[in-house]
């Protein structure tokens, strides 16, 4: 019956994910829309600006809710510093490739940059940034009743 519980909880997790990312992805699709309204910039700044501000917003619902992590935000941000680090110069430089030269529209760039995030950051926030302290917050320890390996 324990795995059971392990797989309902992770299957409750992956939905949390999910939903939060839709948020941010709204976040981000909105931002990016508003600076292709509103400013005369190429793709790549656009993209950055509204990956940047998804992000903050999806690892601060995520680590509270998603993960219920206790662990050190500043380490946390770091390690999830270090995945956008490989992830944001690599889907910026596709997108503009994409978006610029091969004339792919700019919206299904977006999605499909969006898609990848999705993706690789559930699996990397899972087990390396998050992964030893699932369930470990206040509000974790309260939904188990102070007992985090039920």
């Amino acid at each position: 019956m324990a795995g059971d519980n392990e797989k309902r909880k992770e299957m409750i997790r992956m939905i949390k994910f999910v939903f939060f990312s839709i948020s941010a992805g709204v976040i981000e699709i909105v931002s990016f829309t508003l600076l292709d309204l509103l400013t005369p910039w190429n793709y790549w700044p656009k993209y950055l600006i509204a990956l940047v501000l998804s992000v903050i917003w999806n690892f601060t619902l995520n680590r509270a809710y998603t993960f219920q992590s206790a662990n050190n935000v500043p380490v946390a941000m770091l390690k999830v510093a270090a995945f956008y680090a490989v992830f944001t110069p690599l889907s910026t430089i596709l997108g503009n490739y994409l978006a610029e030269t091969v004339g792919l529209n700019e919206y299904l760039v977006t999605l499909i940059n969006m898609v990848l995030n999705f993706v690789t950051e559930y699996i990397y926030d899972r087990y390396v940034v998050f992964g030893k302290t699932i369930d470990t917050n206040e509000r974790a320890q309260r939904d188990n009743g102070g007992n985090q390996n039920e």
